[in-house]
């Protein structure tokens, strides 16, 4: 039987099976037990088998993959002309599943990788997630609008959404960041200038291409950028009510607002996460209960006045 066997790595690289580059990723120079099954189950390789240029084999631990690995796997998988797929993960025991389409074994991938996402909320961070399946429902506000756009390009990104984003309204709150299998850390593509409220004048405009996480708050970037390595890795949207002291000088911002974030597929192997915003007001006075935080500061005056 023709096979061709591969394995993508934890960091997203590609080694063909028992070559000098495995061996040298999996640290074993001369491994005398199952080398590929070892670095699958314990170190977060996936393996990749063609088989007759038929049926399209993976193999993986799910609980140990990381994002370059599975964007890497996913973006093989759109790219490939089979349309048989086999996946076999691990969970206590092997459990093998038979996909008939490409977008379907992404689809499933992204749901066995996907971890049990809740950040634990810090003390300045809160999080109210929502059900994103109402916006489908509802043509009330741009962003129900938007998140229909989403669905019926089937989360193909083109110029299309940016003029559709300015025709809404929707672009000075819009961020789009991009991840990668080469590029785990989200990283600006673009930042709409309504963000200089809580960032400094132009730093929309000096950050793209900059990592999410270094941006001047980085307990907050390193936070934030959660959600969209999440999004980004199961290919669903994520609808939220967030409460944030966001540190800029000369004191805390603190912001209540509405956000969607949703993935959108690239040409490449880049996925492009757009952050849709708008301010809400704070009825449940949720701000006050974010600790690490000056209660005359002036821009918590300010907040609270707004709300």
């Amino acid at each position: 039987m023709n096979r061709l066997t591969m394995l993508v790595t934890a960091e997203g690289d590609w080694v063909r099976e028992g070559s000098v580059e495995f061996r040298a990723a999996l640290g074993d120079p001369e491994p005398d037990y199952d080398a590929s099954l070892f670095a699958v189950v314990n170190l977060g390789f996936i393996r990749f088998q063609i088989l007759e240029d038929s049926i399209i084999e993976i193999d993986l631990h799910p609980r140990n993959i990381e994002l370059p690995a599975l964007l890497a796997i996913q973006h093989q998988l759109l790219s490939s002309k089979v349309k048989l797929f086999r996946i076999k993960y691990f969970d206590i025991s092997w459990n093998s599943e038979i996909l008939c389409s490409a977008e379907l074994a992404v689809s499933r991938l992204s749901e066995l990788c996907s971890p049990k996402f809740a950040p634990a909320d810090k003390d300045k961070y809160l999080v109210e997630p929502q059900d994103y399946s109402k916006l489908f429902e509802s043509e009330e506000g741009p962003l129900q609008l938007l998140a229909q756009k989403w669905r019926m390009s089937f989360g193909h990104f083109d110029p299309s959404v940016i003029t559709f984003a300015i025709k809404q309204q929707l672009l000075s709150r819009m961020i789009i960041a991009a991840v990668s299998p080469r590029m785990p850390e989200p990283v600006f593509r673009f930042i709409g200038d309504g963000h200089t409220n809580w960032l400094d004048s132009d730093y929309h405009l000096h950050a793209i291409g900059q990592k999410m996480v270094d941006q001047p708050d980085k307990d907050y970037g390193a936070w934030v950028s959660q959600f969209y390595k999440s999004v980004a890795s199961t290919g669903q949207p994520r609808y939220d009510y967030v409460t944030a002291a966001i540190e800029h000088r000369p004191g805390t911002f603190v912001t209540r607002y509405e956000r969607l974030l949703l993935p959108w597929k690239t040409p490449s192997d880049e996925v492009l996460v757009t952050l849709s915003s708008r301010g809400l007001p704070d009825p449940g006075n949720a701000a006050a209960g974010l600790s690490m935080v000056d209660p005359d500061s002036s821009s918590i005056r300010k907040f609270a006045r707004s709300s």
